[in-house]
């Protein structure tokens, strides 16, 4: 696992990122690859209930030493941003916002599970910073 200076910053690449989790793994959403070269900023992550009668929680966890692939389940230990935090119907949670931004080294994953699939929506605006 490495952190590349960002003192001398050639690029930073603004993205998002979006899925609905269509199951209850707990599923990387952003990956930042071993020797990648980057830094990965996470400024917001935005958890939303889109069904319009139950409640669902989320986990939010990030995971420092994996490869996971996004998209993927995610089996390594995690160290959680947000457990078990109960999203009402109809509802959003900001999970972090960027007063409260992390950065992810090298071979590190960010990853998202809801208790209900097909209840939550998820959105990570990001930067990558190499």
């Amino acid at each position: 696992m490495s952190a590349p200076n960002i003192v001398n910053v050639a690029t930073i690449t603004g993205k998002t990122f979006y899925d609905a989790l269509a199951d209850t793994n707990l599923t990387s959403v952003i990956l930042n690859a071993a020797s990648s070269g980057k830094v990965i900023k996470v400024n917001c992550i935005i958890c939303s209930n889109v069904d319009g009668t139950n409640a669902a929680t989320v986990d939010v966890s990030y995971h420092p030493s994996t490869t996971t692939a996004v998209g993927s389940t995610v089996s390594s230990t995690g160290y959680h941003l947000a457990k078990t935090i109960t999203v009402p119907a109809d509802s959003t949670l900001v999970v972090l916002s960027k007063d409260t931004a992390i950065y992810m080294e090298e071979s590190s994953v960010l990853a998202v599970k809801a208790s209900a699939a097909n209840d939550i929506d998820v959105v990570v605006s990001y930067e990558e910073i190499s």
